[in-house]
């Protein structure tokens, strides 16, 4: 245990931020935009040596000044990252890895959930973690032809249930995951419900919750990937890499998707899921968007129309489940967050 003093590093703090950069930078790490908590090592001639971050249960990026490495001061970066985790009662923690540096995190307790060869590990502080989420999937293994599809939903439009009527005709079961994660204007309960309920009359769907493992573009790290590209296609892979894994568990060997002809960030993940799925023996079929008024529905519009109050619009674009549920009382505080959102539309 070396000396040297850990301590949190505030938003506030703009000097001691500039030189965590300059640190990260060194060990071609850019800052992330998604960290809720930074902390930093200082010497006795009170310089940055060492730092660390969180966001949600995920610990990210780390850097130790070449001067001081071989020291263990990662090690004790990342059990101070821990405590902190402990005390918000984040006990399952995830962390993003240089492939080099898996090995490292491996010997701290971290679990290699999956990979992408050249560019990222994804590691969990449980040993049998991600398996045991795969075996409770294989519970629900259905039988003849399976079908999987991802959707966020926020919020559940005629557009998410047209995809699911597609793919369910299409198959036997279809295994529906919705992202779990709450990093999304309306919250994760509410999504899972009204998809819930957008889907109750198609049989053949049987409805998962992603955990943590299904990463979101929200919390994907993009802090040591060189440009806007690598961070999508690196995101891409890795949730391919875990998606095969998952399509293993339940005799998947079909993925649906939705075209995304408004997102270029979501139409190269799906060109690139188009690329990689079949390389796996899993067809990926991407389904045109259904359209209302000329234009394709999309959950950016849906918001848009929450936004500005405008019901005339919002019943032409979601089923009776959703329209019932934002007009009611219970939706009072998801809606008072919509309108005070700068910016709805996600491109």
């Amino acid at each position: 245990m070396s000396e040297y003093a850990i301590s949190q590093v505030y938003p506030s703090d703009k000097r001691s931020l500039e030189r965590i950069d300059a640190l990260l930078r060194r060990e071609g790490i850019t800052r992330d935009g998604n960290l809720d908590y930074v902390c930093a090592m200082w010497d006795d001639q009170d310089e940055i040596i060492a730092t660390g971050s969180c966001f949600g249960c995920t610990l990210r990026c780390f850097a130790v000044s070449e001067d001081h490495q071989g020291e263990g001061l990662l090690n004790e970066i990342v059990s101070h990252l821990m405590e902190v985790q402990y005390a918000r009662g984040n006990s399952h923690l995830f962390l993003y890895t240089k492939v080099g540096s898996a090995k490292f995190f491996g010997s701290l307790g971290f679990y290699e959930i999956a990979r992408v060869d050249g560019t990222l590990v994804f590691m969990e502080n449980r040993r049998n973690g991600f398996q045991g989420y795969l075996d409770a999937l294989e519970k629900t293994k259905g039988e003849g032809l399976s079908a999987a599809l991802v959707m966020n939903a926020n919020p559940f439009t005629l557009g998410h249930q047209y995809l699911v009527e597609t793919a369910a005709a299409s198959c036997d079961t279809l295994h529906l995951f919705v992202l779990s994660e709450d990093a999304s204007l309306v919250p994760f309960p509410v999504r899972k419900r009204l998809v819930e309920e957008g889907t109750a009359h198609i049989p053949n769907v049987v409805l998962h919750d992603s955990g943590p493992y299904i990463i979101s573009a929200a919390t994907f790290p993009s802090y040591f990937l060189k440009d806007e590209a690598a961070v999508i296609q690196g995101h891409a892979r890795l949730d391919l890499a875990v998606f095969t894994k998952i399509a293993q568990a339940l005799g998947v060997t079909e993925r649906y998707v939705g075209e995304e002809p408004t997102s270029q960030v979501t139409g190269l993940y799906n060109q690139i899921m188009a690329e990689e799925l079949p390389k796996e023996n899993i067809a990926c079929h991407v389904i045109p968007r259904k359209e209302a008024g000329g234009r394709v529905i999309s959950a950016s519009t849906v918001r848009q129309a929450l936004q500005a109050e405008d019901w005339e619009t919002l019943g032409k674009l979601v089923p009776q489940t959703t329209y019932r549920y934002f007009t009611s009382q219970e939706a009072a505080p998801i809606l008072e967050r919509i309108r005070r959102a700068d910016n709805v539309v996600h491109y």
